[in-house]
């Protein structure tokens, strides 16, 4: 694949967490959030993107998420579980998947609001069909996934190049 066949990111935010008496990093997700976890792996399988490479958060209850929603995959991309992630602002989140390597072609990125929506946000110069409609309507709860396409290198990744393509949340 050259850099100019166009990539895709999936944005994800981490299933419903349980609020135990625990550190913040360290909160599970809670019986609701491991169900919709899996629906939105399901989900993410069936869109058919071979994904190359998973970022992850170091948090709990994004591990935990990743490890319901892989489970669904046909194949598990490589994953790396990166602690920049968690409270990641937007801009933090975009300098991050600079570093990604060009030989990974589509990538899966599983964080925290508000870091993930404002991404999706800020990456989208535009929108197919009613999926900006659907996200701006919905916003980006727990466990909700945008999909978003780019052409070009990772390094050339910055607001507004991305295409947002889909965008799925589990029903409340």
């Amino acid at each position: 694949m050259s850099v100019a066949e166009p990539r895709k990111i999936v944005l994800f935010r981490h299933a419903k967490a349980d609020w135990p008496q625990v550190n913040d990093h360290e909160r599970p997700l809670a019986e609701r959030g491991r169900t919709d976890a899996a629906v939105a792996g399901r989900k993410l399988a069936d869109t058919g993107i071979p994904f190359d490479l998973a970022l992850c958060s170091t948090a709990a209850r994004t591990r935990e998420t990743w490890k319901l929603a892989v489970h669904e995959f046909p194949h598990r991309p490589k994953t790396v579980y990166e602690e920049r992630i968690y409270e990641a602002s937007p801009g933090d989140l975009i300098a991050l998947l600079n570093e990604t390597p060009d030989d990974a072609h589509h990538a899966l990125l599983i964080g925290h609001n508000p870091g993930v929506h404002g991404l999706a946000e800020i990456l989208s110069g535009s929108a197919e069909g009613d999926a900006g409609e659907r996200m701006g309507r919905r916003g980006f709860p727990a466990a909700a996934y945008a999909v978003l396409t780019f052409t070009g290198s990772w390094k050339s990744l910055e607001p507004g190049a991305g295409t947002l393509v889909d965008y799925w949340a589990p029903t409340e």
